[in-house]
């Protein structure tokens, strides 16, 4: 079998809380730093990220205000156009975010 490559891929987010997440960590941001940005308590962005508590059920107000806190759209975000993640790269460690050069694995601290 020869070497696959993943460089320039994108990852596919089939559930919002995913991109939420991944959004997150690109951008730098704890958990916390997006809740206050968003002014919403850190329990509350932990449930949307998680999917405990589902974005899309939320009042319009909370969504939006967490979703710019995240530097997206609504409008994007609710058509599903941060269904393709960002860009990732091989290394080798893992794979990483080519735009921050994080580990997928890794989080924010």
């Amino acid at each position: 079998m020869e070497d696959f490559n993943l460089d320039g891929f994108c990852l596919v987010h089939m559930k919002p809380e995913s991109a939420l997440r991944e959004r997150r960590v690109v951008l730098g941001l704890t958990q916390q730093a997006v809740a206050d940005r968003a002014k919403i308590p850190i329990q509350s962005y932990q449930q949307f990220e998680s999917g405990k508590r589902k974005i899309r059920r939320a009042s319009f107000d909370i969504a939006c205000r967490v979703i710019e806190a995240l530097e997206m759209t609504p409008t994007d975000f609710f058509h599903g156009n941060y269904t393709f993640g960002e860009e990732i790269i091989d290394s080798d460690e893992g794979i990483r975010y080519k735009k921050t050069g994080k580990l997928l694995s890794e989080d924010v601290e």
